[in-house]
């Protein structure tokens, strides 16, 4: 079932220490702007999460080495453990431990969906949050499941 809400979160992982490994076609390095963006078929990785978009924007801190966020653009895919999420448009902020996402929005869990106009993900608390937009209602499809064994005996 897709997590709406946790009534335990599990602790906040920071992964932002963890080393990020970027495959692209492209790379345009702006050190003065704080910025790196990747293009084409770029993959992403840092730690469980796996991002896949046709452009990713690295946002540097003070620190080269500190990031502090990624955006993903065009046929955004990101996948942690049995999660997929979609969109055309993603913010992965490692430190907060949040990804949101934008522009048709899905995550799957599963069988089970969950679409709206915006979806943030908190990755180590196992929740989201989806909002809906004008014309466009939040939907969650969960497929229940069922006990093995027992049907049809008391």
């Amino acid at each position: 079932m897709l997590p709406l809400a946790s009534a335990s979160a599990a602790a906040h992982k920071d992964r932002s220490s963890l080393p990020i490994a970027i495959k692209a076609n492209e790379l345009a390095a702006d050190n003065k702007g704080k910025t790196a963006i990747f293009s084409g078929k770029v993959v992403a990785k840092q730690g469980d999460i796996t991002i896949y978009a046709d452009r990713l924007t690295i946002n540097y801190g003070d620190k080269k080495s500190d990031v502090e966020k990624i955006e993903a653009d065009g046929n955004v895919r990101i996948v942690q453990e049995n999660r997929i999420g979609t969109a055309s448009h993603a913010v992965y902020e490692s430190k907060q431990g949040r990804i949101t996402l934008t522009g048709n929005p899905k995550i799957m869990q599963g069988a089970d969906t969950m679409t709206g106009n915006t979806i943030t993900y908190f990755i180590d608390e196992d929740r989201s949050e989806v909002s809906s937009g004008a014309g466009r209602p939040v939907e969650v499809v969960i497929h229940p499941t069922g006990k093995k064994g027992n049907a049809g005996t008391r």
